[in-house]
């Protein structure tokens, strides 16, 4: 019996630990979203302040084998 005890016991440590580790993870990469969120934000903002002449001017730089 206090081998099957100790066996649970161990198990719920590893469980633990990986759910510990598991967690460290998705916080990392809510971190990681908010950062790219942020990110488009800026590049949205950037190009709603745009010129129309500025937008078109980038259209007419394309390379004329298109």
């Amino acid at each position: 019996m206090n081998a099957r005890l100790d066996d649970i016991e161990a198990r719920i440590a590893l469980m633990d630990d990986m759910l510990d580790a598991v967690n460290r993870t998705v916080f990392e990469q809510q971190r990681a979203i908010e950062a790219l969120q942020l990110q488009l934000r800026h590049v949205y903002e950037q190009m709603r302040t745009l010129q129309p002449a500025e937008r078109a001017d980038a259209q007419q730089d394309i390379p004329p084998h298109y």
